[in-house]
């Protein structure tokens, strides 16, 4: 937009900034991991630290059995692995092998090069941003997620 144009479409333009955003992050990321599915690659950036299953479906958004799902498939390929919970030895928890936690940095860097090129922002700029996108985020969880949500 132009410095000449009204006011009354800056909301519309910030909702297109988002959806353009998203679509951007998104076509840059399908690419690069083909062998992973958009939820795997969730689960894997997920698992910073070992977690149990079911918290893993609460912050995933996911039904448990979704997770089982996934973590089997990880598993298959030797991403994860599953271990008792030395807390509760009646819970499974899921960790990154060496393998996965390799995935996972590399997924991390990724997602950082591509925030910084497909939002052109400075690294100051991109923190507050960041930081601006997590609380928008927490009020959505707060006040309940949109009915049909994909994950």
């Amino acid at each position: 937009m132009t410095t000449g144009d009204s006011d009354d479409m800056a909301p519309g333009e910030r909702l297109l900034s988002l959806a353009l955003l998203y679509w951007a992050v998104h076509e840059r990321l399908e690419c690069p991991l083909p062998e992973l599915t958009k939820q795997e690659r969730l689960m894997l950036l997920k698992l910073g630290a070992p977690a149990r299953m079911g918290q893993l479906a609460r912050e995933m958004q996911a039904l448990p059995s979704t997770v089982t799902a996934l973590a089997d498939g990880l598993e298959s390929r030797a991403l994860v692995a599953r271990r008792r919970d030395p807390d509760d030895r009646r819970a499974w928890l899921l960790e990154l092998t060496p393998r996965g936690r390799e995935m996972r940095r590399e997924m991390l860097e990724l997602l950082e090069t591509v925030w910084r090129e497909v939002t052109g922002l400075a690294p100051t700029e991109l923190d507050r941003l960041g930081a601006l996108l997590l609380k928008t985020r927490d009020n959505i969880k707060a006040n309940g997620l949109p009915k049909g949500f994909p994950l």
